[in-house]
């Protein structure tokens, strides 16, 4: 990839931090593939754990103070970033989230730079500051929705040039979710350290600790099972709603799940935990924008329960690699996980096979292909 003056391009993203997240993954994953394409990556955030895999991924990583929200610290933002342009010559300022993408903007506008962001969720509609304050996302040469559910949140609820809208659905890295690299050691020493009976099927319940996430829907459902003949682990972290927590733990005990659930802080060897689960739940109560684990299950054979709203609606084949159920709605969850538990062994096999091919069609490297057609566009001027 080289601009119109031969020049290898140098595309800056911008996002709040590094912390961890979906956001944070892409970040990186596109990164990755910018400089594979001879291309420079630059990211500008606040800093976190994460940077280090910037570095891996051969990327540049600039500290600003992207993560705070309030208007001053925008407004000042926009020289920094403004400097940052002009002293790297940057060509593209790709842009992940509200905030930064305010002052990306302001900072693209000054120098010329070409300006794309990413809709990475619905964020909030409350009133029309927020409304307006969302816009910005709107405002790209491009915009990238993550998935035909926000490509068509945008256009109910955004004025704004259908040709710049591209939808490019987030992907699963197939190498790394892929059964043959699975290590049979982390699953013995997952399968100890989270206590696991040998005899019980394992549901997981992968997703941080948040009531949108539909945990306390998940416990009633399991509760609400004619039988208890399975072991199931809510896997992921409370990111400080300790509280949270502590009600999930009290509802296990009020609807005597004791000794049939489990709650763990997230794993670095998702992969393992994925193989030893029967079956994979994901049910927010609230729409997934995309909803990579959903994606991640069925890479990894699992077969999974999503909730028919979002994301999932485009990632599930209904009866086919999952199921979907209403949101919110306990009874049809339940009958879900209890009608997963009692398949047999050759269905579960066809539904595993299923599931692997139905994930090939969002791979990670399709994703990055994509975003650097993208970036192609607005260097070229082709398209709109």
């Amino acid at each position: 990839m080289s601009t119109p003056e031969s020049k290898p391009p140098v595309i800056l993203q911008v996002l709040p931090s590094m912390r961890s997240g979906g956001v944070e993954r892409g970040t990186i994953e596109i990164a990755r593939a910018i400089v594979k394409s001879g291309a420079k990556a630059l990211v500008a955030s606040a800093g976190g754990p994460m940077t280090k895999q910037l570095a891996y991924a051969g990327a540049e990583h600039i500290i600003l103070p992207l993560a705070r929200r309030d208007p001053l610290t925008i407004w000042r933002n926009i020289s920094r970033i403004e400097k940052i342009i002009r002293d790297h010559k940057v060509d593209i300022l790709h842009a992940r989230s509200r905030g930064p993408a305010w002052s990306a903007w302001f900072a693209a506008r000054r120098t010329g730079c070409h300006f794309i962001t990413t809709f990475h969720g619905t964020y909030g509609l409350q009133n029309a500051l927020k409304r307006k304050y969302n816009s910005i996302m709107t405002r790209g040469e491009r915009v990238i929705a993550i998935s035909d559910f926000i490509a068509a949140h945008i256009a109910k609820n955004y004025v704004m040039y259908p040709a710049r809208l591209r939808t490019i659905h987030r992907g699963v890295d197939l190498n790394l979710f892929n059964p043959a690299r699975t290590s049979l050691q982390r699953m013995i020493d997952l399968t100890r350290e989270w206590h696991l009976p040998d005899d019980l099927p394992l549901v997981l319940f992968p997703g941080r600790l948040t009531a949108w996430k539909g945990q306390e829907v998940f416990l009633r459902a399991l509760a609400a099972l004619p039988h208890r003949h399975f072991f199931a682990m809510l896997l992921g972290d409370d990111k400080g709603h300790v509280a949270y927590r502590r009600k999930l733990e009290a509802m296990i005990s009020s609807l005597g799940l004791e000794g049939h659930v489990r709650i763990a802080p997230h794993t670095q060897h998702i992969v393992e935990a994925y193989m030893l689960a029967r079956v994979v739940v994901a049910t927010s109560i609230e729409p997934e924008a995309f909803g990579r684990v959903v994606l991640e299950a069925q890479a990894m054979g699992k077969p999974v329960i999503a909730t028919n709203h979002g994301g999932p609606q485009e990632t599930v084949i209904p009866d086919v690699t999952g199921w979907l159920v209403p949101p919110g709605d306990v009874r049809y969850l339940s009958a879900a996980i209890n009608h997963a538990l009692s398949l047999e062994d050759e269905t579960l096999q066809a539904i595993s096979s299923q599931a692997i091919a139905n994930a090939q069609r969002f791979s990670m490297e399709q994703m990055c292909q994509q975003t650097l057609e993208v970036y192609k566009e607005v260097l070229f001027g082709a398209g709109a």
